[in-house]
């Protein structure tokens, strides 16, 4: 199966049996944007035989300079001794606000009120693309497994409530707001495992049409980006703990790179927990998918009316590669097979001096974060985003709403 996705007014394609386009009613800016929160995954995009050729790549460079821009400005708020950049005072203070977040708002200001080039666009894709794999699996070496035996079996329950609940909520709302199933399908996807990358993959095998997708890419986008800033905000309120926090931050929030942001934006250990569940989500699209390519197999065999032509599913782009980084990196953590260097006294150095490797991936992975974080920002069209059906969002809002409340009671009695 081909998938196409491109902006409306752009040459249609010629299309082979085998091949959907999607030619859905967002704006080109919203299309722009359409990896903006998870540009990590292989989506299933392929150029059809024909299609127009693309010209030369712009120079990278400028997105590169913003990006590190948007860096230095984001760290220089978060160190800022003032609230509420900076809470309390000594051996007691905290900075509630991580650089990532602040990454993001600060592109998302950029992008949305001085507007960028096309090389810095591109710029900004190289950057999410390169950085946030690389960031994730640093994040790993901050989960021991150890403490995973505790919160194994009732995080589980946590995900697989909330996928529940996520895809229910979206059919029952779906069908009050008068919203096909299709359309109601690809919402509680999206909300329930990874985002746009559960939609672009549930589409095809649905026959989903060209402004369903469309509505609901742009929906998850938006709906995303508020529940990842409101979640660190809400589990400070309610003194969550990290296990607490972790489980439901991984559950509720939509796409990777938000969970990895606002898990930061709480603690260590509750980044790599969310970070872990988030992943665990992840791998759910897989059966997911069999399920659906299995029905939508069956209907083909059973020559059900304007069903037609067999449907690829490419199973090995399902569960990103980064996956097994992450859990390599903690099974090192955890066997204590990360060193620490030691600097030998050579009257240089003065005294001898060792370096954590443990120290040296937590701060890499968190630099690297924020300059994910800071490109994202700098993607992301505010205008496109909320051109989005009424009726669509309105689903989606209340499917996050639906999970992120459930997830919340089950992870706060549960762990």
């Amino acid at each position: 199966m081909s998938t196409i996705i491109a902006p409306p007014g752009s040459p249609q394609p010629r299309t082979g049996p085998a091949t959907v386009s999607y030619f859905g009613p967002l704006s080109e800016d919203a299309y722009g944007a359409l990896a903006s929160m998870e540009g990590v995954y292989d989506l299933p995009l392929v150029e059809a035989a024909g299609a127009p050729k693309a010209g030369a790549a712009p120079s990278a460079w400028p997105g590169y300079a913003l990006t590190a821009g948007a860096c230095v400005i984001a760290y220089a708020l978060h160190y800022l001794p003032i609230w509420p950049f900076q809470v309390g005072t000594g051996a007691s203070v905290r900075r509630p606000i991580s650089a990532a977040i602040l990454a993001i708002l600060v592109g998302l200001a950029i992008r949305n009120f001085l507007g960028l080039s096309t090389a810095a666009l591109s710029g900004c894709k190289k950057i999410v693309r390169g950085v946030i794999p690389l960031s994730i699996i640093l994040m790993g070496a901050e989960l021991q497994l150890s403490a995973m035996t505790k919160v194994g079996l009732p995080v589980v329950v946590v995900i697989a409530a909330g996928i529940g609940v996520a895809i229910g909520a979206a059919f029952l709302l779906g069908r009050a707001l008068g919203l096909s199933s299709h359309a109601s399908l690809l919402v509680g996807a999206g909300t329930a495992i990874c985002g746009n990358s559960a939609i672009v993959a549930v589409a095809p095998l649905i026959k989903a049409k060209d402004e369903d997708v469309g509505w609901s890419v742009g929906t998850i986008n938006a709906l995303g980006l508020l529940v990842m800033l409101a979640c660190p905000v809400v589990g400070s309120s309610l003194h969550l703990t990290d296990d607490q926090y972790g489980a439901w931050s991984g559950t509720a929030i939509h796409a990777v790179p938000q969970v990895v942001a606002a898990g930061a934006a709480f603690s260590t250990k509750a980044a790599a927990i969310a970070t872990l569940v988030k992943l665990v989500r992840v791998a759910m699209l897989a059966p997911l998918v069999c399920v659906l390519a299995m029905l939508a197999a069956r209907r083909v065999r059973g020559g059900t009316a304007g069903e037609s032509g067999a449907v690829t599913v490419h199973y090995a782009r399902l569960i990103p590669w980064f996956i097994w980084g992450f859990l390599a990196m903690s099974v090192l953590s955890s066997l204590g097979l990360i060193p620490k260097l030691a600097f030998p006294s050579d009257g240089v150095l003065g005294e001898a001096q060792t370096l954590s490797l443990l120290r040296v991936f937590k701060e890499a992975g968190s630099l690297l974060l924020a300059a994910a974080m800071a490109a994202i920002g700098l993607e992301l069209s505010v205008a496109g985003m909320i051109h989005v059906g009424r009726r669509v969002f309105l689903c989606g809002l209340g499917a996050s709403i639906a999970l992120a409340v459930v997830s919340l009671i089950l992870s706060r009695v549960l762990l």
